[in-house]
This record gives structure tokens, sequence and C-alpha cells, in this order.
């Protein structure tokens, strides 16, 4: 229980030292931000830029084991249906797997170009309503905020699929044709659309 409380606090205390620094320049804050950063607990990055509304985020949202509830609320505003507007809240193991693949392709600080996020059901519908064969699912995991369409800068599609199916993490549709790579925290498994 010492252990748990010692770890929560740490966390806690990590958080409060970088949001201070941040938010005040002085040398003494820089100083305290240098030794909070050798003994604090991992921080999870996500740098991104929306391809349909042109917004870029560069968020913290995990420290250690603790999610920052205003990092995720920016994450998922970012992640809207940009068709409706209408904005869900993402299982935060998606932002996880994006940060574990950026890693795992040795650009932890890479820009994820972000084709689709959440759908609500009416833009889902319409989009697999568009002609015969758009390969949007009927039942998608995008309609329950598990699912995102990307793109990496410098990262062809096919090494970007193999390094989605490498974490094992959940769903990875590979689009050849389109240039994206679907990855979702549903159930694992693994699809190809087109040629």
């Amino acid at each position: 229980m010492r252990i748990i409380r010692a770890k929560r606090l740490a966390t806690l205390a990590a958080i409060f030292t970088i949001l201070f620094a941040v938010s005040s320049p002085s040398k003494a804050s820089d100083v305290a931000a240098v030794d909070a950063k050798s003994a604090a607990p991992q921080q999870y990055h996500l740098r991104m830029h929306h391809l349909h509304t042109g917004e870029d985020i560069d968020v913290v949202y995990r420290i250690g084991d603790t999610y920052i509830p205003a990092a995720l609320d920016r994450l998922n505003h970012f992640l809207r249906d940009h068709r409706t507007q209408d904005v869900s809240s993402y299982d935060p193991k998606e932002f996880d797997t994006l940060h574990a693949l950026m890693a795992s392709l040795g650009r932890p600080n890479g820009v994820i170009d972000i084709v689709c996020g959440y759908r609500t059901p009416w833009s889902n519908n319409f989009l697999r309503t568009r002609s015969a064969a758009t390969g949007v699912a009927e039942h998608s995991q995008h309609m329950l905020a598990k699912a995102i369409d990307i793109r990496v800068p410098g990262v062809t599609t096919t090494a970007l699929r193999d390094a989605a199916l490498a974490l094992h993490a959940g769903g990875v549709g590979f689009y050849p044709v389109s240039q994206f790579v679907h990855v979702d925290v549903g159930p694992v498994r693994t699809w190809q659309f087109g040629r």
C-alpha cells in the first residue's frame, strides 16, 4: 500500500513540476524540471496533424500510469468527426498504441498524419454508401472511438502496417491504394482493402 501511494505521489509531483516548468520560465523552474525529468515516470507524448481540419496537436497525455484528463479532452476534440463536429471519448489504449507504434518506428517525436478519427454512425453510413466498394465496415471501431486511420510522413505504408502488426494490440487494416493504415484497439485481426 505504501509503495503504491509513494508511486502515485511521485507521479503527481512530476506532473505538477512539469506544468509549473511550462508556465514559469525562470532558471529555478528550469533546474527543477530537469531534476524532475531525471526522476520522473515516463512521459507519453503524441504529435499529430489532421489532414481534413489542418489542425495540429502536440501533447503529453500520460505520465507513468496516470492519464492526464485535460490532455485526453484535447485529443478527443482533435479526433472529432470532422463532418459533424461531434466529439467522443477515445479509449486511451488507442493513444498508447500510437505511442508504441512511433517508438517502434524509431520516431518517438515524429508526426502522425490523421486520415480519420472518430466517426458518428451517420458519418460512417455516409462513407459506406458513397460507392459499392468503400472498405468502410458497417460496425466500425471508429464509431466506438477505438480506431484511427493514419500515415507517418517518411514511412512507407507497408512498413507502417508491419510495425502495427508487430504490436499485436488490436485490428490493423492495410489500405495500399489510399495509402493509410487503420489501427484500432478492438479484437486482434488484420485485413487488406484494395491492391
